[in-house]
C-alpha cells in the first residue's frame, strides 16, 4: 500500500494551491456533507472554484450504499474519468465514504483527504481504510485505499463544537496508550476546555505519526495494525447498540468507554497497572461521562462483539496492553470475563 503524504499547515489556501499545481488531473471534484459545505467549504471555495461540488447528507447513519451510489452517479454524470481527482472535505463519514467512492469508481481514481474534525484528522482520514456501514454494522463494507495526500489544518477545528472535539480526542488518548508514557501524559494534561490550537496541531501530528508507524508495518491489518483497535471491540459494539436503541452517541465517546473496558480486561488478563487504570477511569468519567446500558443489554453487546473484524472462527479477539506501549494483539477472554468487563464499565 502506498504511503500517504501528510501535510501539516495553517495556511489552507496557499497549501492547497501549491498541491493542486503539482498534480495532473483532467477534472476536479469536491465532496462535502451538509455541515462542512456550510462551515468549512467557504474557507477553500475560491481555491477549488474549478471543481464540481458534491454534497451528501451529514451523519454516520447516512454512510450507506445509497449515499455511495449518489456520489458514483454524480461523478459519472459530470464526466469523471480514471484521471480525475476527488477531494474529500469533512469528518470521518466523508473521508470513509469518499475514499471508498474513489477506490471503486473506474476501479480507482486519485483522491485527497482534507479532514475537518479532530476524529478524522487522527483516525479516519489517515491509514487507508475506506468504507460504508451495512445496516447497523459499522464499516462492514470497504477497501484499503489510501488518499494520495492528507492535508491537516487545525483551523478547521474552530468550526467544531465541544462534543466533537472531545470525541476526536479519545482516539488521541488511544494513540498515547499504545505509544509512550510521555505522549500519554501530554494528552492527559492537555486543556480541552481552552484548547491551544497550535499545541493541539503538534499533538495531532504526533498521533498521526504513531498511526503511520504502525500502518507502515502492517498496511492490511494482519498483525500489529490491530493495536489501533484498542477500545474498539467494546466501543463499536456499544456504538451499534446505541444506534439500534435510537440514542446514538459520537464514535469517540464509545471508544473512550471501550478503552476503560479493555484496559480493565488488560489488567485482568495481562497485568496492566491498576494505578494507570484508575487514572484513565477518572479522566474518562470526568470528560466523557458514563455510557447508558444495563445488564439486560449484555447479551446483545456480546453478540455485537462477535461481529468484530478481528475475530477468528467466531472467537472474540481483543487488543490489550501489558502497560503503556506494551501491545498484546489477538487476545481472547472468556464470556464470564467479558461480562465482568461490562459490569466494571457500567458500575464505574
Amino acid at each position: 500500500m502506498t504511503k500517504q503524504r501528510i501535510i501539516s499547515t495553517n495556511h489552507l489556501s496557499e497549501t492547497l494551491s501549491e498541491l493542486l499545481s503539482e498534480l495532473s488531473y483532467d477534472r476536479l471534484f469536491v465532496l462535502t456533507d451538509e455541515h462542512t459545505a456550510r462551515l468549512c467549504y467557504p474557507l477553500i471555495e475560491q481555491t477549488l472554484s474549478e471543481g464540481y461540488h458534491i454534497t451528501i447528507p451529514a451523519g454516520d447513519d447516512n454512510k450507506h450504499i445509497d449515499t455511495l451510489c449518489h456520489v458514483w452517479e454524480e461523478l459519472s454524470s459530470h464526466g469523471a474519468t480514471r484521471h480525475s481527482l476527488l477531494i474529500n472535505v469533512g469528518g470521518g463519514m466523508v473521508t470513509d465514504l469518499g475514499g471508498f467512492a474513489a477506490a471503486t469508481y473506474k476501479r480507482g481514481i486519485h483522491y485527497i483527504n482534507m479532514p475537518t474534525t479532530l476524529l478524522s484528522m487522527v483516525d479516519a482520514a489517515v491509514g487507508g481504510k475506506t468504507g460504508i456501514n451495512l445496516h447497523s454494522l459499522k464499516n462492514e463494507i470497504g477497501a484499503f485505499c489510501p488518499a494520495d495526500t492528507v492535508v491537516v489544518c487545525s483551523t478547521f477545528l474552530q468550526t467544531l463544537d465541544t462534543a466533537n472535539l472531545v470525541s476526536g480526542f479519545a482516539e488521541m488518548l488511544k494513540h498515547g496508550l499504545i505509544s509512550t508514557e510521555e505522549h500519554w501524559a501530554q494528552l492527559m494534561h492537555f486543556d480541552l476546555n481552552n484548547p491551544d490550537l497550535a499545541e493541539l496541531q503538534q499533538l495531532i501530528m504526533e498521533s498521526i505519526h504513531t498511526k503511520e508507524h504502525i500502518v507502515e508495518q502492517d498496511p492490511t491489518e494482519q498483525h500489529i495494525r490491530k493495536a489501533l483497535n484498542l477500545g474498539h471491540t467494546l466501543g463499536h459494539a456499544y456504538e451499534t447498540l446505541a444506534m439500534r436503541h435510537g440514542t446514538p452517541c459520537l464514535h469517540g465517546y464509545a471508544v473512550a468507554w471501550g478503552l476503560i473496558g479493555e484496559l480493565y480486561l488488560s489488567h485482568l488478563r495481562e497485568g496492566f497497572p491498576a494505578d494507570k487504570l484508575r487514572q484513565m477511569l477518572s479522566y474518562i468519567k470526568e470528560v466523557y461521562g458514563t455510557p447508558s446500558f444495563s445488564c439486560a443489554d449484555y447479551d446483545e453487546l456480546y453478540e455485537l462483539m462477535k461481529h468484530d473484524k478481528k475475530n477468528v472462527a467466531g472467537e472474540i479477539r481483543f487488543t490489550l496492553l501489558g502497560n503503556i506501549g506494551d501491545i498484546r494483539i489477538n487476545r481472547t477472554a472468556t464470556r464470564e470475563e467479558i461480562l465482568e468487563m461490562l459490569d466494571f464499565v457500567r458500575e464505574s
